[in-house]
């Protein structure tokens, strides 16, 4: 079977331990299913898998588990939902009785450890209908190769409302984002080092001693039964107020900027041509929109018209030639022409959207954002600085650095755990370790720095991770958190604050 999405990090990492943990468990041949999926599964599948991927591994229907359906009594049933008290009763409601069922029989596989009160009650509403009930240990999505988020924007109120009645709510949050956080590290195959930003509040240090506590008992009930010792990699847990300024600057960087000015909804982008509506996902599978979304504006607007003059150019010395051989390399290329200059298109409709947009009046709030006075002593990153709008770099990217070349001050980034066996994030090795022999070796057998950010991440931010990880070969950087900001999106949360929050909608005993 071909690879279902890109090769690519950590989307490749998830789709491959669905696969092992779920299709290739209920497996067997020629038989179809019907899957059922609840909001969060949705979001997780459709972030790491396509359609055809699913009908490869003979899934002939998917639904959602929270509609009205009508019974297939002759067909088996996967159910990969989040182990919720909403979820588990549509299920049950799916099976009342023998006569009533929906489906022949069902495969539940749940993202994350189910509670002992509701799987007691399926137990005792409709075990004999069950033929496997599991936990895979995946409850974030990778939004990109080295990104992941929890999904929860709903955690920023509880973690910075002033509303004392929330302490409930937060504590509830806090317990749940620790348990996806370990789901990261556990699909990973990591049981990191973890440290914490000590200040400016005691959110950081809260999860991060939630998380150790839940990476120790992980792996001490794994599927394994081993005890895992601490592997050669660092947690770096992060309060959203070390850097409140990145989240608000505008940003002259590919997708940042499209993000920030664009109505861009579910990596979705409405654009004209030929005074067509079309749309474009913008993802990882687009080779092209990977080699340019962290680029500057300006070096995006020059390089995709060269790009296609590049094609025209070729296509044009391959039209010359009449041959039959030629003729039928032409008809060979001309998709693959198709193909490329339409990606083009878009990404050059993106970008002439974007400058529209700045022209109007985000230049002049660039230019204000980027006065450097008063700004702190940081490291010179001026040879970095090729353009004038675009001096700024977050403070994550200094972290990243600093925490791979063992920097970090220990008592403003305490472990809450044991230190790591040996910590060489900067990729040198010992006399007695082989050279590695390639990239793609090194990352697979290297270090890998994961940071968590709580109350959301930007564009920007989530940019740094590729580039430091591309300037430290050995040690692979993977950045999340709650959810991804926007300017407008923090400002949005930040409004919601004062307003009272009628319940938690994603707390795992609702």
């Amino acid at each position: 079977m071909a690879p279902p999405v890109a090769e690519r990090g950590l989307k490749s990492v998830v789709w491959q331990k669905i696969k092992a943990t779920v299709f290739d468990d209920c497996r067997k041949e020629g038989e179809w299913k019907i899957m059922l999926l609840d909001e969060f599964t949705t979001k997780l599948l459709a972030s790491c898998c396509k359609m055809s991927d699913l009908l490869e591994e003979g899934i002939t229907v998917v639904e959602n588990i929270h509609k009205n359906r009508e019974p297939v009594r002759q067909m088996k049933a996967l159910y990969f939902i989040t182990p919720t008290s909403k979820s588990v009763d549509c299920f049950l409601r799916d099976f009342g009785s023998k006569s009533e069922n929906k489906y022949k029989t069902a495969y539940i596989y749940f993202t994350d450890f189910c509670p002992d009160n509701l799987f007691n009650k399926i137990k005792a509403s409709c075990s004999k209908s069950i033929r496997r009930c599991k936990e895979i240990n995946i409850s974030f999505i990778p939004h990109e190769s080295q990104v992941y988020t929890l999904d929860v924007p709903d955690a920023f109120y509880y973690c910075y409302s002033p509303d004392p009645g929330n302490a409930k709510g937060k504590d509830a949050i806090m317990e749940a984002m620790a348990d996806q956080i370990v789901t990261v590290c556990a699909t990973l195959d990591e049981n990191p080092g973890v440290r914490y930003k000590s200040k400016p509040l005691d959110n950081a240090s809260k999860l991060a001693q939630l998380v150790e506590k839940k990476l120790e008992e992980y792996y001490k009930i794994d599927e394994k039964s081993l005890i895992k010792g601490k592997t050669h990699s660092q947690l770096l847990i992060i309060d959203r107020g070390f850097d409140p300024v990145s989240t608000v600057l505008h940003e002259l960087t590919f997708q940042a900027m499209a993000y920030d000015l664009l109505p861009i909804e579910n990596d979705t982008y409405k654009y004209k041509t030929d005074g067509k509506e079309k749309e474009a996902i913008l993802e990882e599978e687009d080779d092209l929109w990977v080699r340019i979304r962290h680029r500057h504006i300006a070096v995006v607007l020059e390089e995709i018209p060269k790009l296609m003059k590049e094609i025209s150019s070729t296509k044009k010395a391959t039209e010359g030639k009449t041959s039959l051989s030629a003729l039928t390399q032409l008809m060979k290329k001309m998709p693959h022409f198709r193909k490329q200059i339409t990606k083009q298109v878009v990404h050059l409709n993106l970008a002439e959207d974007c400058m529209n947009k700045f022209k109007l009046n985000i230049e002049k709030l660039c230019k204000t954002e980027q006065s450097q006075q008063g700004k702190p002593l940081r490291k010179d990153r001026s040879a970095e600085e090729t353009f004038q709008l675009s001096r700024w770099t977050p403070f994550i990217k200094d972290i990243m650095e600093d925490a791979i070349d063992n920097r970090l001050d220990s008592k403003e980034w305490p472990y809450c755990s044991q230190y790591p066996a040996v910590w060489n994030g900067s990729g040198a090795v010992s006399a007695r370790q082989k050279p590695r022999a390639n990239y793609l070796e090194d990352r697979r057998n290297g270090s890998k720095l994961i940071v968590f950010v709580i109350g959301g991440i930007t564009y920007s931010e989530m940019r740094c991770a590729y580039e430091v990880s591309q300037a430290h070969k050995s040690c692979e950087v993977i950045i999340g958190s709650t959810h991804i900001l926007t300017p407008k999106k923090l400002l949005d949360d930040i409004k919601m604050l004062n307003k009272p929050k009628d319940k938690i909608s994603f707390i795992k005993d609702e």
